[in-house]
């Protein structure tokens, strides 16, 4: 797949309505009918990030005239949100909505197509992925796994996590029994941390329970709905573990091969506009819910330097130690660092200085 080639017509895929009428019949009449099902990691309740999937499945009947049709399960309904790439891998269904950073039990590669510790932000992984090499990376390394892959939406930064006790210095990690994923969890492991993998709708019941201490989800937003401030008052920023993390839609190889040439064409422009649009919904909600959170009686807190600093330190260390003996992992890393740093020279210009401004005036 041509990606470069593919953005440069995508702008039709990202305002697709009326093209889309006007394809249809075209297409309707010369192209065959194809019923995939999609399975989710998600809970329908979390209407955003569930909602990519559905951005998907709905662009595409509206551009095929229905001829393409993808049906979409939320996490648990065909399996646990947690088993998704392995319902794809194994040809249970067609595809499905998750985040590769599920899987670093598999390999620790799989956390770059999601997030890594202090990693990019989502500007930059678009960046990256659409035209700084990334794509052909990620999917070198997925065709072990029998899987295509293609961005289906971001989050941004995301909020470091929901305590049931105040966390003042590095020492308060240490026992700590914390919901996180992704190499989070081997980071906040090195610091003393026990880091615990549960799937979205399982974790207030943990949290509650007090069989973690605790929990990060993503956001406002999305941790707003799912009540986590009911049980846990200090709500901590930032997530460095997530500064921009990607979801991902994985479709089965032979399945995608098999498609004709305008399904998949479609596909990705559908893909496309459930990336994009992902993070301007997320920007659009949390601050109303930051507001409705704070009026709830949460405490918004950063998390302490001491943390901060060893968690940096815990990652670069983790990077060179798996780099020394994963080849995958090195290959991928070695580019997306030196990507990472380039893209960081120029965020420290014109952006930042305008961020540092307009805080300054707040």
């Amino acid at each position: 797949m041509q990606r470069r080639d593919f953005l440069k017509k995508a702008s039709i895929g990202a305002a697709a309505g009326a093209a889309a009428t006007v394809a249809a019949p075209a297409i309707a009449q010369s192209l065959p009918t194809i019923k995939w099902r999609l399975t989710s990691s998600f809970p329908k309740s979390l209407d955003t990030i569930f909602g990519g999937a559905e951005v998907l499945a709905n662009r595409l009947r509206a551009m095929t005239g229905g001829k393409f049709d993808i049906r979409v399960f939320p996490g648990g309904e065909i399996v646990p949100g947690l088993q998704a790439l392995d319902a794809v891998q194994q040809g249970t269904v067609e595809c499905c909505h998750t985040c590769s950073y599920y899987y670093v039990g598999k390999d620790k590669a799989f956390g770059f197509g999601t997030s890594i510790p202090f990693g990019m932000n989502a500007r930059q992984m678009n960046a990256w992925v659409y035209y700084g090499g990334g794509d052909k990376l990620l999917n070198d390394f997925y065709a072990n796994y029998n899987v295509v892959h293609f961005p289906g939406g971001n989050t941004g930064t995301q909020m470091g996590g929901w305590f049931r006790k105040e966390l003042k210095s590095l020492e308060d990690v240490k026992g700590l029994k914390m919901r996180i994923a992704g190499l989070g969890g081997n980071v906040f492991a090195a610091l003393g941390a026990v880091p615990q993998q549960i799937a979205g709708g399982d974790i207030y019941p943990a949290l509650e329970k007090g069989t973690i201490d605790a929990a990060e989800w993503v956001g406002p937003y999305d941790d707003e709905k799912l009540g986590f401030y009911k049980v846990a008052k200090h709500y901590y920023y930032p997530g460095w573990w997530e500064p921009g993390p990607m979801i991902n839609f994985f479709v089965n190889k032979k399945e995608w091969d098999k498609l004709p040439k305008e399904y998949q064409e479609a596909f990705q422009a559908a893909a496309y506009e459930a990336n994009v649009t992902m993070m301007a919904e997320y920007d659009h909600k949390n601050p109303a819910a930051l507001s409705k959170l704070l009026q709830n009686g949460v405490k918004l807190q950063a998390y302490p330097k001491d943390v901060m600093e060893a968690a940096y330190k815990a990652a670069q260390e983790l990077y060179a130690d798996e780099a020394g003996k994963n080849p995958a992992f090195k290959k991928i890393y070695t580019e997306y660092d030196k990507y990472r740093k380039t893209q960081n020279a120029w965020f420290s210009v014109a952006e930042a200085r305008m961020d540092s401004f307009l805080q300054s005036h707040k």
